[in-house]
């Protein structure tokens, strides 16, 4: 049974650097990424990776967020840097078998429980 689990969350001030980890059980991902749903939200897509490095991002966080991955741990990363209050949410992991520009929740197959992030003003 595939288990992915978040961890890195917390509170920071604006301006502040975080950096999220994604610890997936089984063997590598075709593509990983990671989402966030702030309260009252739907949720929405953030950044993106393929098992080759490639990576693709939403438009909110392009030039912060930074999205690496590491096959032989199987693990997928988030750097946030500059942070906004508007970044304040809950961060999911994804991860699906195949290859392809994967930004709707129905891309993934698999999910984590989410970590919180919450960044002051």
């Amino acid at each position: 049974q595939v288990h992915l689990v978040e961890s890195g969350g917390g509170l920071v001030q604006a301006g502040g650097s975080l950096r999220l980890s994604c610890a997936a059980s089984g063997r590598a991902f075709g593509t990983m990424g990671w989402f966030r749903q702030a309260p009252g939200k739907e949720r929405e897509f953030v950044a993106g990776i393929w098992w080759t490095s490639s990576t693709y991002y939403a438009d909110s966080v392009k030039g912060r967020f930074t999205i690496s991955r590491d096959n032989a741990k199987n693990g997928v990363y988030l750097q946030m840097s500059s942070l906004k209050p508007e970044d304040t949410a809950v961060y999911y992991c994804a991860a699906d078998r195949s290859l392809g520009v994967k930004v709707t929740t129905s891309d993934y197959d698999y999910w984590g429980q989410g970590t919180q992030v919450t960044v002051s003003s």
